[in-house]
């Protein structure tokens, strides 16, 4: 009896389920991560598209046929980023890799591999400008047209509009956040911005290092017709206006008093930095450079060479000097 109820008094031990191991634990996390993540897909070249407005210039330069060459030995490596166009099936904009694309068709590829994202026209803008903005080298036009695609993309989204008002402080301004996101100044952000509103041309020559931003800012508050007066002087004058002529110009302008013959008069005038200057017709130039070759890159080379000679005739002094 005694042995009955000493029975009813023990708990059974309940079977427990046989324990994860770590590796076990980490191979099922790993496996369940990589089944949330979009795999690539080989999308024919054909089907692929510039991001619409894409403000990134993608150039045949050394860097593009080094890609390039990399893409022939390895194929492409690393995925690009593609959203479907709306109402145009397996039609798609890049989003990221217009260099890689255009380094696939050099390279004779048909396809590459790609990551269909499945974002909205404003979240593909933004990502576009930030996939970009990381680059080494970024023109002033680039980053201003990027800057431009991320303002309109945050403006269809709801975002505050208020850029183009003067220093009046406002609570919750765009620039400003743009400003904290890109590490930079409201004031340098509305700088970029204004160079919206040169013409190409100008535009080309603040690219070139030929017009500083600050001068491209103050001509961008010309009217069209008298930016191309301007340009006309520059090519006939060969000089570029410095800024206090720019700034001159945008205060008359503002007034309606800029005129052709004002703006000969200021261009004319002989600035106080202004020195000899030795010029070369490009056609003289043209054959040891590249095509695509700017006047900055071609300064920047003879410089290189220049000051290579020097050093070269120094250590020949040198040793006739022992």
């Amino acid at each position: 009896m005694a042995k009955k109820k000493e029975n009813q008094n023990q708990v059974e031990t309940p079977v427990t389920e046989k324990r994860e191991s770590f590796y076990e634990m980490s191979h099922r996390l790993r496996k369940e991560q990589e089944e949330k993540e979009p795999k690539p897909k080989s999308i024919p070249l054909e089907h692929l598209h510039p991001y619409p407005d894409h403000p990134y210039k993608v150039l045949d330069d050394d860097s593009m046929d080094a890609l390039t060459q990399s893409i022939l030995e390895r194929g492409v490596l690393t995925p690009i980023l593609v959203r479907e166009r709306d109402h145009d099936p397996y039609e798609y904009d890049i989003i990221a890799g217009h260099r890689r694309v255009h380094a696939a068709r050099k390279a004779g590829l048909t396809s590459v591999p790609a990551i269909i994202c499945n974002v909205s026209r404003d979240e593909a803008a933004i990502m576009v400008v930030d996939s970009n903005l990381h680059r080494e080298r970024i023109l002033p036009s680039e980053r201003a047209r990027a800057y431009k695609m991320w303002y309109d993309a945050q403006k269809r989204q709801g975002k505050r509009s208020d850029l183009t008002s003067s220093h009046v402080e406002t609570k919750s301004r765009t620039d400003e956040e743009m400003a904290d996101i890109f590490d930079t100044s409201r004031a340098q952000i509305q700088r970029y911005l204004r160079l919206i509103d040169l013409i190409p041309e100008l535009l080309d020559l603040v690219d070139e290092d030929r017009i500083a931003l600050s001068v491209g800012v103050e001509l961008s508050y010309l009217p069209d017709d008298l930016q191309y007066i301007v340009l006309g002087q520059i090519e006939e004058l060969d000089c570029t206006p410095s800024y206090a002529q720019a700034n001159h110009m945008h205060k008359e302008a503002a007034a309606g008093t800029l005129t052709e013959t004002r703006i000969s008069e200021m261009m004319e005038q002989e600035k106080p930095n202004q020195k000899l200057k030795v010029t070369i017709p490009m056609e003289k130039l043209s054959p040891y450079f590249r095509k695509d070759a700017t006047p900055q890159d071609i300064q920047t080379y003879i410089l290189k060479l220049l000051e290579d000679d020097r050093i070269r005739r120094k250590k020949a002094r040198d040793r006739d000097a022992r």
